[in-house]
């Protein structure tokens, strides 16, 4: 089997501009390095978005890996030290857009299933689950090919996303679980009408601000054994009006709700069409919500498979990481309808950032993680 440098494969990923939803040659990157090592490629596109199923192997069970090669915007590109898809080497830091998050660790991933078998077969299979959808939308990305892969009776026993999920360095954490999340676009709709006469015109600024401070008010919970509690987020109010002397016609908001296990996202949404009932009473316009389930909050208990995860890091850099569930949502949410995951990555430090960077030494001590993991989960849950 041909070795595989992390970093330059890597490098070679960063390359590609691939900005949701444009894909840039990533995909043929990911399975040109996965062809050369026995794999049987699928690309699975819906929609626009590309994606890629891989497998080696047909005997349980099935290590999959999951990740995505889309990227989001690099903002102000002037403010760039280093030019966002250069890959520039600065000494022993790599710099460009997706060094974090996460073409390092679908790279890493590669390098270390590439090290695993020109030790010998593993003693079943492995799969990459590879999206183009993930800082999108997210709905013809891993969610359609989980689904299309559910549907064939496609079986994956495990699975790691490969997140960056590092805290402070890597190694000190990875994700078991992730809170849910709604999002959710609140319209009134009242009456235009001249300030002096209020009376004939329906006002709909004072129903959305009773609406959002009552929803703002409750408490949704303390917490929840392994999460943070929930909380609600206004992310925009908008009225469109330049005038002080109009009553508008429309008035809307914005609204993000990250949840845990004490809540799912069709409760949310009932509640906030009930509060939403409740503001409108005696308004003579219209208030409507239109939510949005992002996710639902899971967790993977912690048992053979997590243990086997962070005795993995744990056996490369000497910590004992933090099993977590802190964060925003990912992929994870998706997978975990096929198998249980986890998330195991860099340090997110840079994610998102302009001038997002990772040591190479990061990356390649992530492919040695990642080459222990393999290793040690046929050992553990080999045929």
């Amino acid at each position: 089997m041909p070795a595989i440098d992390p970093v330059a494969l890597t490098r070679e990923l960063i390359r590609r501009p691939s900005v949701t939803p444009a894909d840039e040659g990533a995909m043929e990157v990911v399975e040109r390095a996965l062809a050369s090592l026995g794999f049987a490629c699928r690309r699975m596109r819906f929609g626009e978005i590309e994606n890629l199923y891989a497998k080696r192997g047909t005997a349980g069970p099935n290590l999959c890996f999951a990740g995505h090669t889309d990227v989001v915007p690099v903002g102000d590109v002037g403010a760039w030290r280093h030019a966002p898809f250069a890959a520039d080497l600065d000494g022993e830091v790599l710099h460009g857009r997706g060094a974090v998050d996460m073409k390092s660790a679908i790279a890493a991933f590669i390098a270390a299933v590439g090290a695993v078998l020109a030790k010998g077969e593993p003693a079943g299979s492995l799969s990459l689950l590879i999206t183009g959808d993930e800082e999108g939308i997210a709905e013809d990305g891993t969610k359609a090919v989980v689904a299309a892969l559910a549907a064939e009776g496609e079986a994956i026993d495990h699975c790691v996303v490969g997140e960056p999920t590092s805290s402070a360095v890597l190694g000190d954490m990875i994700k078991i679980g992730r809170r849910g999340s709604v999002n959710a676009l609140v319209t009134v709709d009242g009456v235009q009408g001249h300030v002096a006469y209020p009376h004939r015109a329906a006002n709909p600024v004072p129903i959305l601000i009773r609406f959002l401070a009552d929803v703002q008010a409750r408490v949704l919970d303390d917490g929840y054994a392994s999460f943070q509690p929930s909380n609600l987020e206004v992310t925009s109010i908008d009225v469109g009006n330049s005038a002080f002397n109009v009553i508008p016609a429309r008035a809307t908001a914005r609204l993000n709700i990250r949840f845990n296990p004490a809540h799912t996202g069709a409760s949310l949404s009932a509640w906030l069409a009930d509060e939403a009932r409740k503001a409108g009473e005696g308004f003579s316009g219209k208030i409507t919500v239109a939510p949005r389930i992002g996710g639902e909050a899971f967790l993977t208990a912690p048992g053979a498979f997590t243990a086997l995860v962070a005795g993995a890091a744990r056996k490369i850099t000497g910590l004992e990481p933090e099993l977590s569930t802190t964060g925003g949502t990912s992929d994870a949410r998706f997978m975990r309808a096929l198998c249980p995951v986890v998330e195991l990555g860099l340090v997110g430090a840079t994610m998102h950032q302009v001038d997002e960077r990772a040591p190479t030494r990061e990356i390649r001590d992530l492919a040695s993680i990642y080459e222990r993991l393999i290793e040690d989960y046929f050992a553990a849950f080999g045929g």
